[in-house]
């Protein structure tokens, strides 16, 4: 699944280089075994944001794009995608991507998490829990449920003010590790794509997944 990962971000335009941050030996080796470049990070890290901005301490780039291990089928063009609002607006600090719900099952799985996203296209909350709630049926009808796809474009400084601030109450309750950029006050940019990608949280995703993959 990693070398998936890896290949497919080594595809996106934007992308200069690609690295694994990780703390286990066997994943290392993985990577090195497919010819990756890998890096050990520390065992400690409350978030998979923390292990990337450790690992960023030793790379010259104004952007950082993390992309989770477990999103084996996201489309290059979608990081390209990510990352564009950072490029274009220098107040930018901090942009991710959003998809239309199709499938009814993942409204109500916590492992599919919702966004809701204003008229400019910025986050105003994530959550496990089906947000919006629709009180009405033509309400229903018309609205969008936004799925959240894991991956995160930083402008660099503000990866490493991020990291540094205290966990919130809202990012412990939902565990959701964006929800500490919003409960502080920083926006974050949502990035609307078509393409939907099945970030493997459970073995029943890894299952649809390899079916995909082997087609």
């Amino acid at each position: 699944m990693i070398q998936h990962v890896y290949e497919r971000a080594c595809l996106a335009s934007s992308v200069s280089g690609v690295i694994v941050a990780c703390d286990d030996e066997r994943i290392l080796e993985a990577v090195h075994a497919f010819g990756g470049r890998a890096v050990m990070t520390r065992t400690d890290h409350r978030s998979g944001t923390d292990r990337v901005a450790e690992a960023a301490r030793a790379v010259e780039a104004e952007i950082i794009v993390n992309l989770q291990g477990d999103e084996p089928l996201i489309d290059p063009d979608d990081i390209d995608l990510a990352v564009s609002p950072l490029r274009e607006d220098p107040e930018c600090l901090m942009s991710t991507l959003v998809t239309p719900i199709i499938r009814s099952d993942e409204l109500d799985d916590p492992a599919c998490v919702k966004a809701v996203v204003d008229q400019r296209g910025y986050a105003l909350y994530f959550s496990r829990a089906q947000v919006p709630y629709c009180r009405a049926v033509q309400a229903i009808a018309e609205q969008v449920v936004f799925k959240h796809i894991g991956l995160y474009a930083y402008r660099r400084e503000f990866l490493f003010r991020y990291t540094a601030l205290p966990p919130t109450p809202l990012q412990t309750a939902e565990s959701l590790e964006q929800l500490k950029v919003l409960e502080n006050g920083y926006r974050i940019r949502c990035v609307r794509t078509d393409r939907d990608s099945i970030g493997v949280d459970t073995e029943k995703d890894l299952e649809r997944v390899r079916e995909l993959i082997g087609r």
